[in-house]
């Protein structure tokens, strides 16, 4: 082997992801305090019908996505993933945004997680110290993601087992509760039917459960960028995108009808994020489970440290994909002998730890900024995701290829991208709808609902303009996929 040979060989990551990896990452990425907290407030909100019926069609949204971004993903793998995508497929300048803005959202995901995991850790031990705490799940999160990228995988994996196990005995256990077979009357249907129900508060109610919605799901496109470091992309990434969508689904649709006929919606508790009032914790305890709120306290802590060891293990991939494409400092494209971009984990981990440091300091004005500019991140890569699948599959039928070539094919194209393009938008622009609406615009309000739009476009634009980079004929994209199963 050549000297260059070997160094290329130097700079790969290894692919040390199972399938049951790849499932897990996927599903723990999503399933969060997203569920176990926030689903009490959409039911409050909105009613059992209205958070019902945003959460399935965010939920199928979600899956068209899965799809588009499967379809790439086994027919290429790579740990840019919608980056690299958008960059040979659409425009460099719109890879180069995307990849910097999905940084951007995991590493101050990171910070905010190590923020909950202090906050979470207070009810068993509530004169500890927080920033003690803090710097011990960040010391946990680096060490998962420093061994290897198996070790990672195998941590993601028993994280989202708990989570996925507790979803299941909640599941089973309401429905027990619906027909009264133990902890008092069957409830039927009525606290469905109960006040306005089960639609409470119109339309626009709604819409801001959409969001809530969306936020819950985020997480499901770590497939993509997993699927660079999986055993054999063209078999498993298909195999987990049809797994995750349903489990999803069922997990979320099922928990929040089952909190529903159980709860009454109009329970002021419901909107609360402590988690003695969470509706698992109510429910269990109905139920006559002992310790419950300490048993629901201690999931939601491993789905914390789930998200904050996903965050880093995204966040470092694609930074060192941009550094290999030429797109960050060099020196974050290096990578250790058990396929480790070192470089990129620890610059992730130091912005997470500044970001952590500007929530202690002052009354946490520059964090909420920071964490505001992050949250329309996730929904304008799921843009990304779609724009990309629309033009890959045209590219690929414009320069002759057989669509029998792709190891998996995403149904109902070209509906489901541009489905999907169309309700991110709508969610997008409907952050803050409500800012808009009073007698005089909310100017503060509106600034930081929708920072993190803007700061795309700059960063978009500028590498646009100073590159000199154009849209990408059909004719010309490079979809030379790695369709080989890389043992």
């Amino acid at each position: 082997m050549s000297q260059h040979a070997g160094t290329q060989e130097k700079q790969q990551l290894h692919r040390g992801l199972q399938a049951r990896h790849l499932t897990m990452i996927s599903l723990g990425g999503a399933i969060g305090t997203g569920l176990f907290l926030a689903s009490g407030a959409a039911i409050h909100t909105a009613g059992p019908g209205g958070a019902l019926l945003a959460y399935t069609i965010i939920g199928i949204m979600v899956y068209f996505l899965m799809t588009s971004l499967g379809e790439m993903a086994a027919y290429m793998p790579e740990a840019g993933s919608f980056s690299t995508y958008a960059t040979k497929f659409v425009d460099p300048a719109f890879g180069f945004a995307l990849g910097w803005n999905y940084w951007y959202n995991w590493a101050i995901t990171i910070a905010a997680e190590l923020v909950a995991g202090a906050l979470i850790i207070k009810f068993w031990f509530p004169d500890s110290s927080s920033l003690l705490w803090s710097a011990l799940f960040l010391v946990i999160m680096f060490g998962l993601n420093y061994l290897s990228v198996k070790g990672f995988g195998e941590a993601e994996y028993w994280f989202s087992l708990i989570k996925v196990v507790t979803v299941i005995v909640f599941l089973v256990t309401g429905i027990f509760m619906i027909f009264g077979i133990f902890a008092g009357e069957p409830t039927g249907f009525k606290n469905f039917t109960i006040a306005d129900g089960p639609f409470h508060g119109g339309f626009f109610t709604m819409l801001g459960i959409f969001m809530a919605a969306g936020f819950s799901f985020q997480g499901t496109e770590l497939l993509g960028v997993a699927a660079g470091e999986s055993e054999d992309p063209a078999r498993n990434v298909p195999r987990s995108v049809r797994q995750v969508f349903w489990r999803i689904l069922l997990f979320y649709v099922l928990a929040i009808f089952v909190i529903g006929m159980l709860i009454p919606f109009t329970t002021e508790t419901l909107a609360s994020d402590d988690v003695r009032v969470s509706p698992f914790t109510l429910i269990f305890e109905r139920a006559g489970f002992a310790f419950a709120a300490s048993a629901i306290n201690a999931v939601i802590l491993t789905a914390v440290l789930s998200a904050g060891n996903s965050g880093m293990y995204a966040s470092t991939r694609m930074l060192w994909n941009l550094a290999k494409e030429g797109k960050a400092p060099k020196f974050l494209a290096k990578v250790n002998k058990r396929g480790v971009p070192v470089n990129a984990l620890i610059v992730t981990a130091l912005v997470g730890v500044l970001a952590f440091f500007a929530s202690l300091f002052g009354d946490g004005a520059v964090y909420t900024w920071l964490l505001n500019a992050s949250g329309m991140c996730g929904f304008i890569a799921w843009l990304g995701i779609a724009i990309s699948h629309y033009r890959f599959r045209r590219a690929f039928v414009a320069q002759g290829h057989d669509l029998k070539k792709l190891p998996y094919r995403a149904k109902w194209f070209p509906f489901g991208p541009i489905f999907a393009f169309v309700l991110c938008t709508f969610v997008i622009l409907g952050q803050n709808y409500s800012a808009f609406l009073g007698e005089q615009i909310d100017w503060y309000s509106v600034a930081v609902s929708y920072i993190g739009l803007p700061l795309f476009i700059v960063v978009w634009l500028g590498y646009k303009f100073t590159k000199k980079t154009k849209m990408i004929p059909l004719e010309q994209c490079d979809i030379s996929g790695v369709n080989t199963r890389i043992k």
